[in-house]
Order: structure tokens, then C-alpha cells, then sequence
């Protein structure tokens, strides 16, 4: 599998073929509408190629987000307000088929302030020999449908780590990114069939991106930090436009979480923005990597060409002195 992997995606509502679902919250300030104590959240889901899955299905029942504070309450406590409730058919998404993609999943009205979570709770997999309503195939075997282990995924959900920060009076727009490399693992030394080898759907290779603006045409500013000889845990990544514009807000922002690989710790990131201006060669983007104890980095600017992806490979984070 390749090390570098997308994490980040940019948010476009108008597109996918699955219809978004609004379900508005009685009691929130406006009481439906947005007011002076309220925003609206707005959520879709993305994804990006694998080296070696062909499918990768999910059958989401599902979308709750977690106030901060509720990070333990059940999937039904009424405090986690639902985004969207999905049948079968229609929460059944392909994620491979995503890539430069944005499916629209749904839009609530929330009252202004933190959110700590988005949850995915899944339709469980069916017993005996029923197909699989989660699972994967490989592109070296199209025919065969894998299931998918999905730990807590029917119970407490795919919890989706923030933060999420709700800001009053406006659309606040959010992307799922699933990166099939680091979300799906393989255990066991079995055949495909066999007991002994199984797919792991995990949260942790599953990212909640933050975008400033609703994107039509974009590429992507992809690399991977890590680190080999201290953890780093979390860093945040902001894209900022550099040339005619230089933002001091980031354009695209998020955070990734360091896990112990290869002998290091890292984690892939990339983030999806519009092109860059092709009669403007100063036109650009810088990222910047801020993780608590390493010094910041800078990268220097690159442009963006629609529909591809510009990698700034391996970022070793230094440590402050």
C-alpha cells in the first residue's frame, strides 16, 4: 500500500446521487430556521483510491453529532441530535467510487458552539449466508464480497473525532473522509473466506475536515508527518492561499492523529482546494503543520491543477528546543 493517503476533502452539497436529508431541531433558538443563536451544519462524505480494494461498502442507518460534554452518552440519548436517517438503499455508499467526488449526506440546524463527534451508525451485516451489507472487494478478486467487521459501528457508531465549532447565522460545512489504507484492516493469515482472516473497519482512518468555502473544481496538496523517535500524538493542518490572496484564515483545516507504523509515528493528510490560477504563477497554497512541543512547518507554495493531487511526500516534524 502506498504510505501517502488522502485525509482531507473539500465540500460541495449541490452533487451525488444520494438526495440530502434535512431533519430540523425543535427548540433551537429559531425553532428550524437559522437565528441569531443558531447554524446550520452541513455534512458529506468522500473518499479516495486504494492500491488494493476495488469496492469499499458501507450501509449507514444513521448520523448523530455529539455536543462536547456527551462524548459518552448512547447512540440514543436525546442530546446527540440526528443529522440524517437513511434506509438500506439509500445510506449504502460505495466510498471507493468517491474520489474527486463529494456525496451530500445531510444538514441539521444546531445552536452555535462545540461539537466533539459525528457518529456513523451502520445497518449490522446480516447472518448466514445473506450478502453483506458492509463489506469490501479486492481488485484482484471483483467477484468476491468481503465482509466488513464493523466494532461498535451497529451499537455506539463510527465515532468521527472533531472538533466541530458551529458558528451562529451561517452554513458551517464539514467533509467525512474515508481513507480505505488506514481505515480498513486486514487480520488473520487466512484465505478470504476463512476464520482466520477478517477486514477491520476502523474510525481511525475515518477524518471530519472543515472547509471554508463549497468547492465546484479542486485538486489536492497530499504528504504524511511523521516522526520516529517521538510521538507527536495530534498535529493540525491549515492550507492558506498564497499570491493574489493571502489568507490569514486557513481556506481548509483539520486534525490528524499520529499512529505507530513502520517504525514511526505518522499519518498521512491532503486537502482538497480550488485550482490554482494558471495565468498567475505566483498563484498558490502553503500548509502549515502545528503539533504541541515540534516546531512549525512551512511548506513552501505549490500550486494546484484540477483533479490532481500535488504530494509533498515525507514531513518530519523537528522538536522545539
Amino acid at each position: 500500500m502506498r504510505n501517502t493517503t488522502i485525509a482531507f476533502r473539500s465540500v460541495i452539497i449541490a452533487i451525488g446521487a444520494i438526495a440530502a436529508i434535512m431533519i430540523y431541531l425543535g427548540g433551537c433558538g429559531g425553532g428550524g430556521g437559522v437565528s441569531a443563536s443558531t447554524g446550520t451544519l452541513k455534512l458529506a462524505i468522500t473518499d479516495k483510491a486504494s492500491d488494493d480494494f476495488k469496492n469499499v461498502v458501507v450501509c449507514v442507518k444513521e448520523i448523530r453529532v455529539v455536543p462536547a460534554g456527551h462524548e459518552t452518552a448512547s447512540d440514543d440519548d436525546p442530546a446527540l441530535p440526528v443529522l440524517a436517517r437513511f434506509t438500506p438503499k439509500e445510506g449504502t455508499f460505495d466510498i471507493m467510487a468517491l474520489q474527486f467526488i463529494q456525496t451530500p449526506l445531510g444538514e441539521v440546524v444546531l445552536p452555535a458552539g462545540t461539537y466533539s463527534q459525528i457518529r456513523l451508525v451502520l445497518y449490522p451485516n446480516p447472518k448466514g449466508n445473506q450478502a453483506p451489507v458492509n463489506y469490501l472487494t479486492l481488485n484482484s478478486d471483483t467477484g468476491t464480497k468481503i465482509p466488513l467487521t464493523t466494532p461498535s459501528g451497529q451499537q455506539s457508531g463510527l465515532k468521527v473525532r472533531g472538533p466541530i465549532e458551529v458558528k451562529a447565522g451561517v452554513i458551517n460545512a464539514f467533509m467525512i473522509d474515508f481513507d480505505p489504507n488506514t481505515a480498513v484492516v486486514k487480520t488473520g493469515n487466512g484465505n478470504n473466506n476463512g476464520n482466520n482472516n477478517e477486514y477491520i473497519l476502523k474510525p481511525t482512518g475515518i477524518r471530519l475536515i472543515h472547509m471554508a468555502d463549497i468547492l465546484t473544481q479542486f485538486g489536492s496538496i497530499i504528504g504524511n508527518v511523521s516522526n520516529a523517535l517521538q510521538n507527536w500524538s495530534s498535529a493540525t493542518v491549515s492550507i492558506k492561499r498564497r499570491g493574489a490572496i493571502n489568507d490569514t484564515t486557513p481556506i481548509a483545516s483539520g486534525q490528524i492523529f499520529a499512529t505507530y507504523t513502520s517504525g514511526k509515528w505518522q499519518a498521512p493528510f491532503s486537502a482538497f482546494v480550488p485550482p490554482s490560477d494558471p495565468n498567475d504563477l505566483t498563484s498558490g497554497y502553503k500548509a502549515f503543520i502545528n503539533a504541541n512541543g515540534f516546531v512549525l512547518y512551512s511548506s513552501a507554495t505549490v500550486p494546484v491543477v484540477q483533479g490532481q493531487a500535488r504530494d509533498l511526500g515525507q514531513i518530519v516534524l523537528v522538536p522545539q528546543q
